[in-house]
């Protein structure tokens, strides 16, 4: 189980930096392998139920259950993870996940009704295993209070990003050359191989936290309000994903020119990645919530605009920039989740994150693949229009919901054992000085009260970061 590290803040954070913070190698390696294949499901899914039935509306049904019913579980599935233990839960749940796509790709290939396929596709979804956010929990719990946390967040978009530029392109590569069900089989294949082996990385695990024998109760993340205005924000990329995936296919189909899915689809995500990259190295003065906001009025212009889009070049082109808008919301985000929710819950935050984009994404599919199989693909990309834009609205509507309710200010437990531990230490501290009638901020040992401008995070002996507010 891990605890926070001591970083040096003398060197500025960099990727560099974050990837020599020790053991990180050992689950960032597997864990990547792990959730190549997620990248793959959908348009795996989207291409074979398409050939089967020639339908891209029944296509979009039956990857739309399978999105909702990782939306509806994931979440449960973060619970489990914070109380029982990644390993606990990743084991079963790859298992699962890889008989109920290889039963899926066998009822599409034997010709079985959409209604058939709809229901195999709920086990499909409902055992999707949640690496990313395991990956992103044993970030925060490894460099909780560093400077470094915003560059793992943005490491990590980077890594789902790629993942989206592969994923789709091996999938589309193995759908229309190989055989139409390729791609959901290395899909089972992959994430069996790739989870098992990130589930044996032990050592970098998160504390669980159980049930305390004295009874306390454990507040549950979605109970935050700022977590569920994220989940609202996070509806809408997830819209953009999937109304991007069936907009972009019909669109190589209606040119002739179906491989080029792969492609368009791949320079979209690119951009996505490109933006990660930067976000992690660039040091940045403004506050989140204002990064969160402005990224997002980007991403809505931009989404914008694809409906008219009617050459591959073009499309090409405002897909780049539709991914490079795309980064800075998601990875500002899953940041604040910090912030906004305590530690015991973090697992379960991300989860609801990533289940919200999987849940906009189905519903975005269903819409696109209805639109376009009535009216062409530039309907389609009427839903992430729609979407961004009602998403964006409620962000600004209840963006104060997003500021934490404390300072923040977090005592390294390299320094002072636990969290906890710092708390209960400081109490007789602060308790003595009452009784003598002196304040805790006249005391010797006591620090200055941070103003709203120079707030500080406690990170370990003698470090002091200025954190930036918005």
């Amino acid at each position: 189980m891990t605890s926070a590290v001591t970083t040096d803040t003398s060197a500025r954070p960099g990727y560099g930096q974050l990837l020599r913070t020790p053991g990180a190698l050992g689950f960032v390696l597997p864990g990547f392998a792990a959730r190549l294949p997620f990248g793959m499901l959908t348009i795996s899914i989207l291409l074979l139920v398409q050939h089967t039935t020639g339908s891209y509306g029944s296509a979009g049904i039956v990857a739309a259950v399978t999105g909702i019913s990782m939306a509806l579980s994931a979440p449960l599935m973060g619970i489990f993870t914070d109380r029982f233990g990644q390993s606990a839960v990743l084991v079963p749940v790859v298992l699962a996940h890889s008989a109920a796509v290889s039963g899926l790709a066998a009822l599409a290939l034997a010709g079985a009704p959409v209604w058939a396929l709809a229901l195999a596709a709920v086990p499909t979804g409902a055992s999707v295993p949640q690496v990313g956010p395991m990956v992103r929990a044993r970030w925060a719990a490894r460099l909780e209070g560093s400077p470094l946390l915003p560059t793992a967040a943005a490491f990590e978009s980077v890594t789902d990003e790629f993942t989206f530029v592969v994923g789709p392109v091996l999938a589309t590569a193995l759908c229309t050359g190989v055989h139409p069900a390729a791609g959901l089989v290395t899909e089972a294949t992959l994430t069996l191989i790739g989870g098992l082996l990130f589930a044996a990385r032990r050592a970098s695990q998160p504390t669980t936290h159980a049930p305390s024998a004295t009874g306390e109760k454990r507040a549950f993340a979605l109970s935050y309000p700022g977590l569920r205005v994220l989940i609202f924000a996070f509806l809408g990329i997830g819209a953009v994903f999937g109304g991007m995936q069936v907009s972009l296919a019909a669109f190589s189909n209606e040119i002739g020119n179906p491989g080029a899915n792969g492609l368009l689809y791949g320079v979209f995500a690119a951009g996505n990645m490109i933006a990660g990259i930067a976000m992690g190295a660039v040091a940045w003065k403004i506050g989140p919530r204002r990064r969160l906001i402005l990224g997002y009025i980007g991403l809505t212009a931009a989404a914008s605009v694809l409906w008219a889009a009617h050459s591959m070049i073009l499309l090409g082109a405002l897909g780049l920039v539709v991914g490079l808008f795309i980064a800075p919301a998601l990875i500002t985000g899953y940041t604040m989740v910090e912030q906004l929710v305590p530690a015991n819950a973090r697992t379960e935050a991300f989860t609801w994150l990533t289940g919200s984009i999987a849940f906009g994404q189905a519903i975005a599919v269903i819409l696109a693949g209805r639109l376009t199989d009535a009216h062409g693909s530039s309907y389609g990309f009427l839903v992430p229009m729609a979407a961004t834009a009602l998403a964006l609205a409620t962000l600004l509507a209840l963006r104060a919901k997003l500021a934490p309710k404390a300072p923040s200010r977090i005592v390294n437990a390299s320094a002072s054992g636990t969290e906890a531990t710092a708390r209960a230490e400081a109490a007789p501290r602060t308790e003595a000085a009452s009784r003598t009638g002196v304040t805790a901020s006249a005391t010797p040992s006591s620090s200055p009260a941070p103003t709203s401008r120079n707030r500080v995070n406690e990170r370990g002996m003698g470090h002091r970061v200025p954190v930036t507010v918005d």
